[in-house]
């Protein structure tokens, strides 16, 4: 039986790359996969999926009332082996419970990739419903720009390098605004907890 994982982390910890190696895994046996990338990064990366390390794959965009089940179903191919979602924090709860029917039902493993909580450390809703739905959770970890320890949390910074606690839930962007970090740094660099 397919399975539905939730593969998540603050941001550096090599998400994207994991996918991408893993989508590569697959072609290599002569397998087919299907890549999605949520509409909400895909201007900033021109609609491929790409590593910090310089890897990258075209990927199929998806906005909130993308269908997974229906696509999926319709496009699958007779070596269709997995399914992989990049940004997997931006997904609606409806398309988290699309992705666990096409694990079910079609039974095609789905691997998504995502952020577990943002700059505020909330929860997206995407993560938090794979959190409830998914067979595996694996955490993949990165650590603290501040003292070296394990990052669960990340913070936001303007462009004055100044820390940002309030704001859109979504701005897209890397190492220029994001910097992970431990609970510890989250409290003292936010106090929001």
């Amino acid at each position: 039986m397919a399975k539905l994982h939730f593969f998540y982390s603050t941001m550096n910890a090599g998400k994207s790359t994991s996918l991408l190696q893993s989508n590569h895994n697959y072609k290599e046996t002569g397998l087919d996969t299907l890549i999605f990338l949520p509409d909400e990064t895909s201007k900033l990366s021109k609609g491929k999926i790409v590593s910090r390390i310089g890897l990258s794959a075209k990927a199929i965009i998806t906005k909130k009332d993308f269908d997974f089940y229906a696509y999926i179903k319709k496009n699958k191919t007779e070596k269709l082996s997995c399914v992989l979602i990049d940004e997997a924090q931006f997904l609606s709860k409806i398309q988290v419970r699309q992705l666990g029917k096409v694990a079910d039902l079609l039974n095609i493993p789905v691997m998504c990739y995502g952020i577990r909580t943002d700059f505020q450390g909330e929860l997206f809703e995407g993560s938090s419903e794979l959190l409830s739905l998914a067979d595996n959770l694996i955490e993949l970890k990165t650590i603290c720009y501040d003292c070296g320890r394990k990052a669960t949390m990340v913070v936001r910074r303007d462009e004055n390098n100044k820390i940002v606690t309030e704001g859109s839930k979504v701005v897209v962007g890397g190492n220029d605004i994001y910097t992970p970090v431990c609970r510890k740094h989250f409290r003292k660099l936010t106090k929001l907890i």
